[in-house]
């Protein structure tokens, strides 16, 4: 093989693994995947709410899950570690997965954004920004972008390596919504800038909880204009 043509199958084979991983692992609450290939092996780090989804009685399904890697996508000796996450609203897909929930659900796509960046801040990170665009609102409305940030976010050069990102779709009548999240996390060290304490607009520290249940019971499925 060439060396050009090794350096594009590469990270296409990556990609082509990241992706059936999501779809597979959906339900285990993926967080992310992070793949490190070595001469002896391939390590694949997958983070997720709920491990023993994944590792299965006596590490039977991540057994499977190895082998199907190794047949489906020629991947000699995959070795896959799993890891807990401890607190989802500092991992990007996850809050872009909550986001999107909730919005097919009907909730205001405003108020979702406000009360996603106030949890993240909340949980420590040092910037957010959330992104929602697409045909927002009653059917028939016209495509827009909605936008929400707080903290520190870098968007070009090296510390940009540092943000988290993500980026998933809501499914409403309306149309699909794209739902973007970056996020700096706790404890990232900026070589250019110091990082302040976080002070969020008022709006955002007040945004209503969209996760509480209404008093008349169940979710609101109305749809309601953003």
């Amino acid at each position: 093989m060439l060396y050009q043509e090794k350096l594009i199958e590469e990270p296409f084979s990556k990609f082509q693994v990241m992706k059936f991983l999501e779809k597979e692992l959906d339900r285990a609450g993926l967080a992310s995947v992070d793949i490190q290939r070595t001469p002896l092996v391939t390590r694949i780090t997958l983070e997720v709410t709920n491990p023993a989804r994944i590792i299965g009685k006596k590490g039977r399904l991540i057994n499977e899950l190895t082998e199907t890697i190794k047949r489906e996508f020629k991947i000699e000796n995959p070795q896959i570690s799993v890891v807990e996450v401890r607190n989802p609203f500092l991992e990007p897909r996850m809050v872009a997965k909550k986001a999107a929930k909730y919005i097919e659900m009907g909730k205001k796509v405003r108020a979702v954004l406000h009360f996603m960046l106030r949890e993240i801040i909340r949980s420590g990170a040092l910037g957010a920004e959330i992104v929602a665009s697409g045909k927002i609102g009653a059917k028939g409305a016209k495509a827009k972008t909605l936008r929400v940030g707080a903290g520190h976010i870098p968007k070009s050069g090296e510390p940009s390596r540092l943000v988290k990102v993500a980026h998933l779709h809501a499914n409403t009548q309306s149309g699909v919504i794209g739902v973007l999240v970056r996020l700096t996390p706790p404890g990232t060290v900026f070589p250019d800038k110091k990082t302040d304490k976080v002070v969020l607009p008022k709006v955002i520290e007040t945004a209503q909880d969209v996760e509480r249940r209404p008093e008349t019971g169940g979710f609101d499925h109305r749809r309601r204009r953003a």
